[in-house]
């Protein structure tokens, strides 16, 4: 592993024994939900590929309808002459 021998193994272990002491069943929790997740994301990704590279149905989009003309049943009348005011106007 690594090129280390037995000694160096048991030294490494000694020494995450002695720095982490208490922690380390928490350091090697986390470290390995972490890798779950990695891996589900991997897998994920790997996924989207190979979903991407498969043909797809192609989808027809709906025929396109000409425009219908609304028309009101009475057309606005417009009064060119202004209504008459009661009041001067204000300067």
């Amino acid at each position: 592993m690594f090129g280390l021998g037995g000694q160096e193994i048991l030294l490494l272990l000694v020494l995450g024994v002695l720095l982490f002491g208490r922690k380390l069943p928490d350091i090697g929790r986390s470290l390995g939900k972490t890798m779950v997740e990695f891996k589900k994301g991997m897998k994920g990704i790997e996924d989207e590929v190979n979903e991407s590279s498969a043909p797809r149905a192609a989808i027809e989009p709906e025929p396109v309808k000409a425009p219908t003309r609304v028309t009101p049943a009475s057309a606005p009348k417009f009064d060119d002459v202004p209504a008459p005011s009661s009041a001067p106007p204000k300067v």
